[in-house]
């Protein structure tokens, strides 16, 4: 009997470890698409943070730490001592408020549409999530001009202002940082409201019903019975927008005229016209730096049901 109990352990064993190889195999592409596009680039871009940049451009293989530096002081010609310089610092409270003024902007907007769009019947549903993502077909750089055309002053906003008599000059919206977090709620809106209505669609709304039965007031049920079950989508909706809103390059360079830089644009001209390749990995691994403190911090947030030790 012991004997048979062995056999079938060790067969048990042989099957799990049959089962994880096959595993290792189904992932092996997937490990090594990511090690070779991301793991060896970010490798790169880290040593080289720590090199001298060139005379022209590229990098000089000898080990400094000036390109960190740089981001927050700057080196007096004369005396070579370092003095305090927050211009990249702003640009970089920039990008940290842009961002997050994009993502609280598209959570006010998203979760109400995703809200109303997963109370809809299954057939209107698909509808609503269609026109959702139909204008993202559109590649982003054709629709940020788009938006440029909009917030201009002989734009359609500023003309129907004027022809309604509310103003008599057109408002300056186009090359401000108004235009620019407009863009970003439009371009990156539906990962909000994806994700969102992913979790409101698993909702189970017999629960309002249940929460109204119980005299619970509209506001109640909002925060004590909705929003702990789509928890998730609304950090996932969150993360989805608030990283590329950060990282953003196209919405800067053509809504704020080059001339109200984030951190992209930092970055790239840094590498293009400006040839410091040392501190433009620099700034791009204190972005990284940036980005993993933000998924780290979600990624400790508790799950329903679950309790954190």
């Amino acid at each position: 009997m012991a004997g048979g109990i062995n056999l079938q352990t060790n067969w048990s064993t042989k099957a799990s470890n049959s089962i994880s190889g096959k595993q290792f195999l189904q992932l092996f592409p997937a490990m090594a698409a990511i090690s070779f596009f991301l793991i060896g680039p970010l490798t790169f871009i880290l040593i080289y943070s720590f090199l001298t940049p060139g005379t022209y451009g590229g990098v000089e293989w000898q080990f400094s730490t000036e390109s960190y530096l740089q981001f927050l002081f700057e080196r007096d010609l004369i005396t070579d001592e370092l003095i305090f310089e927050n211009a990249y610092l702003l640009v970089f409270l920039r990008s940290l408020v842009l961002a997050l003024i994009a993502t609280i902007s598209c959570l006010l907007i998203g979760f109400p549409t995703a809200f109303f769009i997963a109370t809809r019947s299954e057939h209107n549903r698909n509808m609503w999530v269609l026109l959702i993502t139909v204008p993202y077909w559109v590649n982003l750089l054709i629709r940020t001009v788009s938006m440029l055309f909009i917030l201009r002053d002989e734009g359609p906003i500023n003309a129907a202002l004027i022809g309604t008599g509310i103003i008599s000059e057109p408002i300056h919206m186009a090359y401000t940082n108004f235009a620019i977090g407009m863009g970003l709620i439009y371009s990156y809106l539906p990962f909000m409201v994806l994700p969102v209505y992913a979790s409101l669609e698993r909702f189970d709304f017999r629960l309002m019903k249940a929460a109204y039965d119980l005299y619970a007031g509209r506001w109640s049920i909002l925060l004590r019975v909705i929003l702990p079950v789509v928890k998730p989508g609304l950090i996932a909706g969150s993360l989805l927008v608030f990283i590329p809103c950060l990282g953003a390059f196209i919405a800067p360079d053509i809504l704020g005229g080059g001339k109200k830089l984030m951190i992209g644009n930092l970055i790239a001209m840094q590498f293009q016209a400006s040839r410091n390749w040392p501190f433009g990995s620099a700034a791009a691994m204190i972005l990284l730096t940036i980005v993993l403190i933000a998924l780290t911090v979600a990624a400790r947030q508790p799950r329903p049901g679950k309790e954190v030790a």
